[in-house]
């Protein structure tokens, strides 16, 4: 994986997007989408044909706020609510082409947000599981996922840190909020031979997004990029 310096940060301020929001037309959503493959995507160095079909085909804008759906293939952020935001294009694209997806696979993923990723992910693989803390997140990310009709995508809410060890082991996981270091419990549910990508390092920090591979009960971890996301929350027990 190649190693790169650029910060992506994922924090965006409400008030700097324009007021005046632009109609748009389905047929320009279309076009978007395809100038966001090859200008943001692409011209960056993502290549796998399956996730450049996934970011073609999945309607990004349905997954954010109707007031800023005009800005959704915009290479930056936007907030979703509750201080959350959906990752900007390329970071969704690189991080899903880092875990070299298989479509017989099961992957994990912590932080559904608006249900964006999960979304690539499940037109790529066999079956997703995802979990988001917040609970209006969780259930409205849910309801988008449906009305699109995916059925391989499982929406929990709970613990991020505990992961779903009844659906475990993964093939992969993927990580879209940032832990202080990687939860021991998501390492334990990989599966032998599993990737994870996984951004690590303090809130409000710059963090380094972490590739990870399981060999013979253990980590490897390359440093592939510095980011920064929101944290990733503890639940209450």
């Amino acid at each position: 994986m190649r190693k790169i310096s650029c910060f992506l940060v994922l924090y965006i301020l409400v008030f700097a997007l324009p007021q005046t929001i632009p109609a748009l037309e389905p047929d320009d959503y279309t076009r978007l989408r395809e100038h966001m493959v090859k200008q943001q995507i692409m011209a960056r160095g993502v290549e796998e044909p399956r996730v450049l079909e996934a970011m073609r085909k999945v309607p990004r804008h349905l997954f954010v706020p109707e007031k800023y759906r005009a800005f959704s293939y915009r290479d930056h952020p936007l907030p979703i609510g509750q201080g959350q935001t959906i990752s900007q294009p390329y970071i969704v694209a690189f991080m899903t082409e880092a875990l070299d997806l298989k479509p017989d696979e099961k992957v994990l993923e912590i932080g559904t947000g608006s249900g964006y990723q999960a979304a690539i992910l499940a037109e790529l693989v066999k079956e997703v599981y995802t979990i988001e803390i917040v609970e209006k997140l969780g259930k409205r990310a849910q309801r988008t996922l449906e009305i699109l009709g995916y059925k391989n995508i499982h929406v929990k809410i709970g613990d991020g840190y505990k992961g779903w060890p009844e659906k475990a082991p993964f093939d992969a996981v993927i990580v879209t909020c940032a832990p202080e270091r990687i939860p021991e419990a998501l390492v334990q549910q990989l599966n032998d031979g599993g990737r994870m990508i996984i951004p690590v390092g303090k809130a409000g920090a710059i963090q380094e997004l972490v590739r990870a591979v399981k060999k013979k009960g253990k980590l490897k971890t390359n440093e592939v990029m510095r980011v920064r996301f929101v944290p990733m929350v503890k639940g209450h027990d």
